[in-house]
């Protein structure tokens, strides 16, 4: 959704005759809000059978927002579907993560791909038999009870190898998911170009990202995961400030392209590496994420103040200190 939702956000702010600023609430508030409401999920989902019936419900409710999304005729009826997609997405996505990373921590970069896993849940989640269905009841009784949970979440604040990782991904979504959501606005806005180009630079994003994520399992193979965040860093450092100045389409959207691929493992790996800070609890790691969304909603409404401000091109311009985060803030191993 965030992909058709920053294509279309110069149509719908002109139809809606929304400002930078409510253009801001519009990736915050669900960031905000939405993350309030996703907050204890992992804690109270914990594992096996309840979880995948959250996972289930949430692919649901997926679905209907986008429905409500697609039909807003307002600006509050589409900040409400916004919103209600947030704790859909945490239910659907994030916990298919956590399920991904407990069967294979093996393969954890990989849990980006959890959304393929809800037909899985839902036919593992189906019980066979009585003897299916006595297993699973087992398998919810042998959980620890959701105040064990909780303890487990406070321990982990108290963890700066946790915490980090927590505040890196935050600010690396800034030159990712947020810069996504304004890109195609920059593009009309700033860049002067037609909304039908905007679109197509986000779908050059999105297949450069795609790329990047694909590379990534084969690079990985080969390369250690600090060394490859590193890598892109420095790249995202040149490749971000070429895309502000470079002139013409062709070129913008090359290095756009560029810049969508290096940046791309930034979200698998970050998790990982969150993951990888807390065996066997994945869905403390769902709710620490849950909890850290809610700074990083302040994100996308300061970018949209600023550009109320001061114009677009300068909010985004001031998104070059990311990479150098990206590359500073990880430390050793």
């Amino acid at each position: 959704m965030d992909g058709a939702k920053g294509a279309a956000l110069p149509l719908i702010r002109h139809d809606l005759g929304l400002s930078y600023g409510q253009v801001g609430l519009l990736a915050a508030v669900p960031l905000l809000v939405g993350g309030f409401l996703e907050l204890p999920m992992g804690v109270l989902a914990g594992q096996g059978r309840r979880r995948r019936l959250v996972i289930l419900g949430g692919g649901i409710l997926f679905v209907l927002t986008l429905l409500a999304a697609a039909s807003a005729r307002s600006f509050a009826v589409l900040l409400a579907a916004f919103v209600a997609f947030f704790p859909a997405s945490g239910a659907f996505v994030s916990l298919t993560q956590a399920e991904i990373v407990d069967a294979r921590p093996d393969r954890q970069a990989l849990a980006g791909i959890g959304a393929l896993a809800w037909l899985g849940a839902l036919l593992r989640g189906r019980p066979k038999a009585d003897g299916g269905r006595a297993a699973a009841e087992a398998e919810d009784a042998e959980q620890p009870p959701w105040t064990a949970r909780a303890r487990d979440v406070a321990a982990a604040v108290k963890d700066w190898g946790t915490l980090r990782w927590l505040l890196l991904i935050e600010v690396a979504d800034l030159l990712v998911d947020v810069f996504t959501g304004f890109l195609a606005l920059y593009l009309v806005d700033v860049a002067k170009l037609t909304p039908a180009v905007a679109a197509l630079a986000i779908a050059v994003r999105l297949g450069a990202a795609l790329a990047g994520d694909a590379a990534l399992i084969v690079i990985l193979e080969r390369v250690g995961d600090l060394t490859v965040l590193r890598a892109s860093a420095v790249a995202a450092a040149l490749l971000y400030p070429g895309f502000l100045l470079v002139p013409g389409v062709v070129p913008k959207l090359a290095v756009l392209a560029a810049l969508s691929a290096v940046t791309a493992p930034w979200y698998p790996l970050l998790q990982a590496r969150l993951y990888g800070s807390l065996p066997g609890r994945s869905s403390v790691a769902v709710t620490l994420s849950s909890a850290a969304g809610l700074a990083g909603g302040l994100g996308p409404l300061a970018v949209g103040l600023v550009a109320q401000g001061f114009g677009l091109s300068w909010a985004l311009a001031g998104l070059v200190v990311v990479p150098v985060a990206v590359l500073l803030v990880p430390g050793r191993a």
